[in-house]
């Protein structure tokens, strides 16, 4: 394992600010997805030696932190609760941009569906799998994806209306 162990920081080195976004909208916390994401190397790593040869690390990680998250809500049903305001930070100067605006209403919105319904829409709409695709990380049917998508889109629409006119690049339509 020594002689692969420069590929393998090569591979976290590289991957770990994409795998920490996805990581980031699948648990809505940032401490969370750093754990998330830490387990999901540890057991790449483990496979490591399989995974240089076949190429498909990055793909093996993923998953892995899909699976960990699906059985996170299936383990504990802990409630979480977001605050909907932006703590005061006197004195720093606020960033006015209608981009952060949107992101900040789109983070938002993420944070308040369940696990679920978060998870598809990470996977299908940041990730962009196919709903067989993302069936098969989460090892559920497409029924189920199909069902999920639709109820956290629905719930999305209600909980931030001025998202309706925003296109994928953030531009209005």
């Amino acid at each position: 394992m020594d002689a692969l162990a420069p590929d393998f920081d090569a591979f976290v080195r590289a991957r770990t600010p994409a795998l920490l976004r996805s990581a980031y909208l699948l648990t809505g916390d940032q401490h969370l997805a750093e754990d998330l994401v830490q387990t999901a190397l540890g057991l790449t790593h483990r496979a490591w030696r399989n995974l240089h040869a076949t190429g498909n690390a990055e793909a093996y990680a993923r998953k892995t932190m899909y699976h960990l998250q699906v059985s996170r809500w299936r383990r504990r049903r802990i409630v979480e609760s977001f605050t909907g305001d932006v703590p005061d930070r006197s004195g720093v100067q606020v960033d006015h941009a209608e981009q952060t605006v949107l992101r900040l209403s789109l983070r938002s919105a993420l944070s308040r569906l369940t696990a679920k319904q978060r998870a598809v829409i990470v996977l299908r709409f940041f990730d962009d799998l196919t709903e067989a695709q993302a069936a098969e990380t989460l090892g559920v049917s497409v029924g189920t994806i199909k069902s999920q998508t639709a109820k956290a889109l629905e719930r999305l629409r209600d909980l931030a209306p001025e998202l309706a006119g925003v296109n994928v690049s953030g531009d209005a339509r």
